[in-house]
């Protein structure tokens, strides 16, 4: 077993795990952590947790130091670095007359290396961007681009709920998403409805999957045939998040029916009651007579003559000679 730590360095970035060593460190605190970018300032927002060192993927990076007073300044001045680079950065793109959009730049905690993330339609070469940004931040730089999710991940906004999008205040992780989770949650496939502000299908649609395919294989399906209150039903709706159905009773040949809503729980419940109350008669079995003298039998020996049918005689073979 070994203890484990959870660090994020975004609000609603990654959590990466670490390893504190003998350092005292608790949830909610700053520290320094190695990564394979140099050293990193985050926040612990998963306190020291023993696991067993089977369930590893990978090796864990050590944490360096719990963050300092001076850490967290030099944190706040990478900041303000960040935001002159972004404006030295986009002034050089208009230069070149590149076709891409920066969105974010990122500072690495001991300055070692300038992060550009942009998008673009395209390809773009940027070779000539890059020598121009290194000579001036003298560092090495990476321009890293991103598609349309990461971006929405970035800016930020709000869905079509009125809320913040998942992505930019929770999420940590992207988690595939397809167009059957819509068809088999029964929603509407218009593109406009189902898409986020990122263009492409909302992340929200892979919340609830996992409830509509368990409900999907214990509910009845639309159209099915069922008995309640001993008449005949068929199911016209199925609600996958409550687990009522609606069936359709007392129809007749001029297509009259009844609606009616029912949850499906207390129906299997109901029917398993009246199972009980009504149990299956077993077929009377004939009583068995006692023979009170085993040396003789009451089987009377049938009687084959009366069992033989009647033969008509035979006809004699030959002419008959006069």
């Amino acid at each position: 077993m070994m203890k484990i730590i959870g660090v994020r360095f975004k609000p609603s970035g990654k959590v990466y795990y670490f390893d504190p060593r003998d350092i005292d460190i608790e949830a909610g605190d700053y520290a320094i952590v190695e990564t394979i970018r140099g050293l990193e300032y985050g926040l612990v927002v998963q306190g020291p947790k023993s696991v067993a060192e089977e369930e590893l993927k990978y090796e864990l990076k050590p944490v360096v130091r719990k963050a300092s007073p001076d850490d967290q300044l030099t944190n706040v001045e990478n900041k303000e670095k960040e935001k002159r680079a972004f404006e030295i950065c986009r002034e050089k793109i208009d230069k070149h007359g590149l076709d891409m959009r920066l969105l974010n730049v990122e500072y690495t905690f001991d300055a070692g290396k300038i992060i550009f993330y942009f998008i673009a339609d395209s390809r773009v070469d940027f070779r000539e961007l890059v020598k121009d940004l290194a000579a001036i931040f003298r560092t090495r730089i990476e321009l890293r681009q991103i598609g349309v999710r990461d971006e929405a991940k970035l800016i930020g906004g709000l869905g079509s709920c009125g809320r913040e999008l998942c992505c930019a205040s929770w999420m940590g992780d992207f988690q595939p998403v397809s167009i059957k989770m819509a068809k088999d949650q029964e929603l509407s496939l218009n593109p406009t409805k189902i898409s986020g502000v990122c263009g492409r299908l909302m992340c929200c649609l892979n919340y609830e999957q996992v409830h509509y395919e368990d409900m999907r294989k214990i509910l009845p399906r639309k159209g099915s045939k069922l008995t309640y209150q001993n008449e005949e039903a068929r199911v016209n709706d199925v609600n996958y998040l409550t687990g009522k159905i609606q069936l359709k009773i007392h129809e007749t040949q001029e297509d009259v029916f009844d609606l009616i809503w029912i949850d499906y729980a207390d129906y299997l419940n109901q029917e398993a009651r009246l199972a009980l109350k009504e149990p299956v008669e077993k077929p009377q079995e004939k009583e068995k007579v006692q023979n009170l003298y085993p040396h003789e039998t009451n089987d009377k020996p049938k009687d084959k003559g009366k069992d033989k049918r009647k033969r008509r005689p035979r006809r004699k073979k030959g002419r008959n000679k006069k």
